[in-house]
């Protein structure tokens, strides 16, 4: 029984737990009989009123405690950052998949594919269901793990079980049948590859994954990222513009079906789409409740929207002159040049916009969030800089000064011999180059 359960490694002074005497290295094993095997069945369980917990103390003792408490109160336990156990991985071999297509030599956590269910549900990751079995679907459905996210890429049975080189990929809609019938929310992904899943397979998806509506509650169409770092791989192209073009424009005739019958767009094709077919970024009523934001879907219009707020308060002219270096990839780079342009008419502000291209990753890789520490001190190493440099906060990992090639800020600034700061959206922007 030692490593079954959930291990504690906090006890919260004054709660239910610390008044049954629980410690630090207790281990939760089951609630009213039921065992609790992650983060997930302790919440599910906890919720009634009436609790028999069994434990295993830190000396050996099994003990078992009857526990009354109000329907919404915690025990007060906390299972640290094993509270899910291991991480299920990703089982698939897709044809398309970024994490192959990985530089050599890079941090460990860059090369984990995860594809657990779990943490679709507890933090929106997507999964591709392959590797998820009838008894889990109906453990997702009991303890409503809702919304999913989920990776389907194509309906068509045999195309998915090539694509993702899976033999149990083609069972996607029945999977997808049976959670919309237990009532779970879902949200999904394609990864178009040119000339493989798009044309008249992606009509097939949208048309399949919409007759699940509204249980399936949005799908996102995104092109394939292509690396150079793609040797021993299935030949895979990026799209052209004329080919983007299409894709927005077959998106948008079906969006305008699903809105006229159900008042809500259903499918949305990714900013980077936009981007390539050189498409001006529709405004926020597109996106309906931005269902996608993380998939891509719907930032620029963010940007843009907050960007028109910050604009309103622009000064005339600075207290101080000042001149600062902002840095973007090449996707984004018309985008920001009219933000940069629209600056540079503030009295004493010089703003200079530096396009960066990916050369770590290769120059099909287009998005400002895959942008390198090196990669940046290359582009501007024997350029004047200013006062300072300003860096979008999605070329670093979550709330840490490491770039995609563990280079730090420090690093940058140390480099470049210039203070640098990263900022989170077109407010903190304007803040950071106005600040006294």
């Amino acid at each position: 029984m030692k490593n079954q359960g959930l291990l504690i490694t906090a006890v919260e002074p004054n709660s239910i737990a610390a008044e049954l005497g629980l410690k630090p290295g207790d281990r939760l094993l089951s609630i009213n009989r039921q065992p609790v095997r992650d983060i997930i069945d302790y919440r599910f369980l906890i919720a009634a009123e009436e609790l028999v917990a069994g434990v295993l103390t830190g000396a050996g003792e099994a003990w078992e405690l009857e526990i009354e408490k109000d329907y919404e109160e915690d025990l007060g336990l906390d299972f640290g950052e094993h509270a899910f156990g291991p991480t299920r991985t990703c089982h698939n071999r897709c044809m398309f998949c970024f994490v192959d297509q990985m530089a050599p030599n890079m941090r460990p956590t860059l090369y984990i594919r995860d594809d657990d269910y779990r943490l679709s549900f507890w933090q929106g990751n997507f999964i591709s269901l392959t590797n998820v079995k009838d008894e889990e679907l109906q453990r997702i459905i009991h303890q409503k793990m809702g919304p999913l996210y989920i990776s389907v890429h194509t309906t068509n049975p045999e195309l998915r079980r090539r694509m993702l080189n899976n033999r149990h990929a083609g069972k996607i809609m029945d999977q997808l049948r049976q959670l919309a019938a237990g009532g779970i929310e879902m949200h999904t992904q394609a990864v178009l590859c040119p000339g493989v899943n798009d044309g008249q397979e992606m009509e097939r998806t949208i048309t399949d994954l919409a007759g699940l509506w509204p249980q399936v509650h949005s799908l996102a169409v995104v092109p394939v990222g292509i690396t150079k770092f793609r040797e021993g791989l299935h030949t895979i192209r990026t799209f052209t513009k004329e080919e983007a073009a299409g894709v927005v424009a077959t998106v948008e005739n079906y969006r305008q079906k699903f809105l006229a019958r159900w008042d809500y767009p259903f499918v949305y094709a990714s900013d980077e789409f936009f981007l390539l077919a050189e498409k001006p970024i529709p405004p926020a009523e597109y996106y309906a409740d931005f269902p996608q934001t993380e998939n891509g879907v719907g930032l620029v219009r963010l940007f843009w929207d907050e960007w028109e707020l910050a604009e309103q308060d622009l000064p005339r002219q600075m207290l101080k002159p000042r001149t600062v270096t902002m840095v973007t990839g090449v996707s984004a780079a018309k985008i920001l040049q009219q933000v940069a342009d629209r600056l540079n008419q503030i009295k004493g502000l010089k703003v200079k916009l530096v396009v960066v291209p990916n050369k770590f990753f290769g120059e099909t890789v287009t998005v400002t969030g895959l942008l390198t520490g090196q990669d940046i001190i290359d582009a501007l190493t024997g350029k004047d800089i200013g006062d300072f440099l300003i860096l979008p906060s999605v070329v670093l990992r979550d709330e840490e000064d490491v770039f995609l090639d563990d280079l730090t800020l420090a690093d940058i600034e140390h480099r470049l011999k210039v203070p640098v700061r990263a900022v989170t959206g077109p407010q903190q922007m304007v803040e950071t180059i106005l600040a006294d």
